[in-house]
């Protein structure tokens, strides 16, 4: 099959998906659409909840293996969109819908890149395709299931919207419940400790920065208040004010090591929803990144969360269209954009030694 015919194909698959509404943790009939396609070229493929996933023709256990990953699932439309979400309207050689650029387009480019190398007997890498689920809300059942099922890879490109640029890096994400506990009393008269002054000056420490590290392509840790409630009568002091801190870490900071300075310098009692989504990078210095700088491609550190945060492997994160256009209305993606993510895809992968 050639290129052009795969594009044509892959187009088509996009706007099916588009037409076929795919909210994190209910994937099942967009899942149903990849099984399809796949199906309809005989490429075998496995399936665990709502992911998708299959190896080249000619997979060989010796070989290291690299993974082409991106979702299926999207978060819902806001009600600002002045089109159809699911319609899959093209306009000027935009597809517009929901989840066409956030990661319908990386998605599909993907699929092409794998069909392009499908059949080809002597890679030097074997490729596994992955359609995950739930990667908007970083579920159980998304990619963090399958990944026992795949076994050992040595590299991951995840698909996200970059403008096919690589993102060599990306923060990660902990969310952290505070609550300052005061004692009650009568506003009217000198009594109780008020809570609500306790969370302040919490907060006050957060906003001047706590963390000393700072990455030379992430920046600083990212700390933001963002949640806060305190008190229920006027005349009353309050004994508990509730807060809750928006995390973003660098490479410098496991979750884990974030939230033990953040619990010693606060005098509120702190709990760290989870420390699963811990920051990731790769080296300058890996062959990908090198063959994508020799093609031109700029590195750059990402503050937006992926299934990479999930991966217990070494990962870069790269795709057609821009970060800036997710959880937009009238979300859209270039016929162009795609057509140019398969061709770089292909160009990163061809002759890549690992």
């Amino acid at each position: 099959m050639d290129n052009n015919q795969t594009l044509q194909e892959v187009t088509k698959l996009l706007k099916k998906l588009i037409q076929t509404p795919s909210f994190s943790r209910d994937e099942k009939n967009a899942s149903t659409v990849i099984e399809t396609f796949l199906n309809d070229r005989s490429i075998p493929f496995s399936r665990k909840f709502n992911n998708i996933w299959c190896h080249n023709k000619f997979f060989n256990n010796e070989k290291p293996t690299i993974l082409l990953n991106s979702h299926i699932d999207t978060v819902r439309a806001t009600d600002s969109w002045t089109f159809d979400p699911f319609a899959a309207k093209e306009v000027d050689e935009k597809i517009i819908g929901l989840g066409s650029n956030d990661a319908g387009g990386p998605l599909v480019s993907l699929l092409a890149t794998f069909i392009h190398f499908y059949s080809q007997e002597h890679l030097p890498f074997n490729l596994i395709f992955a359609a995950s689920a739930e990667e908007e809300v970083s579920g159980q059942n998304g990619i963090a299931s399958i990944i026992p099922e795949l076994g050992e890879i040595d590299l991951a490109i995840v698909g996200e919207p970059t403008q096919m640029q690589m993102a060599i890096a990306e923060k990660g994400l902990m969310v952290v419940d505070c609550i300052a506990h005061g004692k009650s009393g009568h506003a009217a008269r000198n009594e109780g400790v008020n809570a609500i002054y306790i969370a302040i000056k919490d907060i006050a420490q957060i906003e001047n920065g706590i963390f000393q590290k700072k990455s030379a392509i992430l920046g600083e840790v990212k700390t933001s208040v963002t949640v806060i409630e305190g008190g229920h009568q006027h005349n009353v002091v309050p004994d508990q004010c509730k807060f809750t801190i928006d995390v973003r870490t660098n490479e410098h900071y496991s979750n884990q090591k974030a939230f033990d300075i953040i619990n010693e310098k606060l005098e509120s009692e702190c709990k760290a929803r989870s420390y699963r989504l811990n920051s990731s990078s790769i080296s300058m210095n890996h062959p990908l990144v090198k063959r994508g700088i020799e093609l031109g491609l700029n590195p750059f550190g990402s503050p937006t969360l992926s299934d990479q945060a999930l991966m217990p492997f070494t990962s870069i994160k790269i795709g057609p269209g821009d970060s800036a256009r997710s959880h937009t209305a009238d979300e859209f993606i270039y016929r162009s954009e795609i057509k140019d993510g398969i061709e770089t895809y292909i160009n990163l992968l061809t002759n890549l030694k690992l």
